[in-house]
């Protein structure tokens, strides 16, 4: 199958746009949609069908550390672990759009659309050029049912169980280590239950199991963002998280999100655009994200009615933009963000700009996650809310990777404990 017949039976999956809701919780009028006894509607853009495999557009010819990533999403992973050094060979999602985007952005990566449940260590095998040099499988779980952001938390939500899917590749391809990522609220959900139960289930598969809650702020990132980290090595390794380099006793202060969206991108009124930068780099932090790159991607700005233009206007920077939604405020310039998510299947803006009466552009979404400004993300606006809102920094990803590529070429490593040195965020 050519990749344009793939591509026109993923268009041809999709609903037409008379079954998309109008309004953001219009589904209908006898349904309470944050009923936790209804089961959770799912994204209409997800594959359903038989996974499909597009092949990596260059086969890596020198790998020396490879990465897959399962549940990847657009690549915050992807990217982080090609910033250390390591070769993302393959990538496994089920939301086109940002599978797209990975692929367009990692040239060495083969993907597989689909349900997880659908692909076999086969599928993953046959797109690997080797299987002989050490390897690394990295998971970003969906998050929905442990996140606190989530109305509709729950224990039972399906995809929670998804980690075992996880579990059933990496023992089936023995991978040299394994990473899993998730929500803060995870470590909470049903007294500890699922925390426990992931560690366990990598032990059983014979590896070292470290966790950790990291902070994205910590490591650069321009966003207050808290996930848990399981790391399984092999037994016998040293191990150790890597140590901060932003915040308190670090000698730098966090990055605020005007080091990341108020110099050199350009000013937009609503339903803007532009492809031209402002003014070159200045600070470490855009020096950093922009690299070489000349021209402007993905600064569109929403096309928001009046009244939303007079909410984000009239609201005080770091304060809520509606009374009924504490978490969807207008940034402060002067702080890190809050954390950044996706917003559900039909995802409106989270936050508003904060010198502009707006919301952000995905170029700003993906600042604020600290992708760099090379990568294009595919899809459109709304499909770009997700893709940022459910990646993992690429900036917390990167650090991760460090410390794995030292421990699998030999190397000394150092840094700190895991658990032992979380016990505040849990008491």
């Amino acid at each position: 199958m050519t990749k344009e017949q793939k591509m026109r039976k993923i268009k041809e999956a999709k609903p037409s746009k008379e079954l998309k809701p109008k309004k953001e919780e219009q589904i209908s009028d006898n349904i309470n949609i944050w009923d936790k006894t209804i089961e959770v509607e799912s994204n209409f853009y997800n594959w359903d069908g038989a996974p499909l495999i597009t092949p990596a557009k260059e086969k890596s010819k020198n790998t020396k550390l490879l990465h897959i990533d399962l549940f990847s999403g657009c690549g915050g992973f992807s990217t982080g672990f090609e910033q250390a050094g390591f070769i993302t060979e393959l990538a496994v999602d089920i939301h086109p759009p940002s599978l797209e985007t990975l692929h367009k952005n990692h040239k060495h990566a083969t993907t597989i659309l689909g349900d997880i449940r659908k692909v076999t260590s086969k599928d993953i095998k046959n797109n690997l050029t080797s299987t002989k040099v050490p390897t690394v499988i990295t998971a970003g779980v969906p998050c929905q049912g442990f996140s606190l952001a989530n109305r509709k938390r729950n224990a039972d939500d399906k995809r929670n169980f998804l980690f075992k899917e996880f579990i059933r590749i990496a023992k089936e391809l023995k991978p040299t280590a394994v990473v899993l990522e998730n929500v803060s609220g995870l470590v909470s959900t049903k007294a500890g239950e699922f925390k426990s139960a992931i560690s366990e289930a990598i032990s059983e598969l014979g590896y070292e199991v470290h966790f950790a809650l990291l902070n994205a702020a910590d490591y650069g990132v321009p966003q207050k963002r808290r996930r848990v980290f399981f790391i399984g090595v092999p037994k016998g390794t040293k191990w150790f998280f890597p140590k901060k380099t932003h915040g308190i006793g670090t000698g730098k202060s966090y990055v605020s999100v005007g080091d990341a969206i108020l110099g050199d991108l350009p000013e937009l009124k609503a339903n803007e655009s532009s492809e031209k930068y402002k003014r070159k780099p200045k600070n470490e932090f855009e020096l950093y994200i922009r690299g070489a790159v000349i021209d402007l991607v993905n600064h569109q700005a929403p096309n928001h009615p009046p009244e939303t233009i007079q909410r984000i206007e009239e609201t005080l920077p770091g304060f809520p933009m509606y009374p009924d939604f504490k978490q969807r405020i207008r940034l402060h310039p002067n702080d890190p963000s809050p954390t950044q998510i996706c917003g559900g299947i039909r995802p409106q803006f989270q936050f508003g700009h904060p010198t502009q009466s707006r919301g952000l552009t995905i170029r700003e979404r993906a600042r604020i996650q600290s992708f760099p400004d090379s990568y294009f993300f595919t899809g459109g606006v709304t499909q770009g809310r997700v893709q940022t809102g459910n990646a993992v920094p690429p900036l917390l990803a990167k650090v991760i990777a460090d410390q794995l590529a030292k421990v699998l070429l030999g190397q000394e490593v150092s840094g700190e404990l895991g658990e032992a040195l979380q016990k505040d965020f849990f008491d």
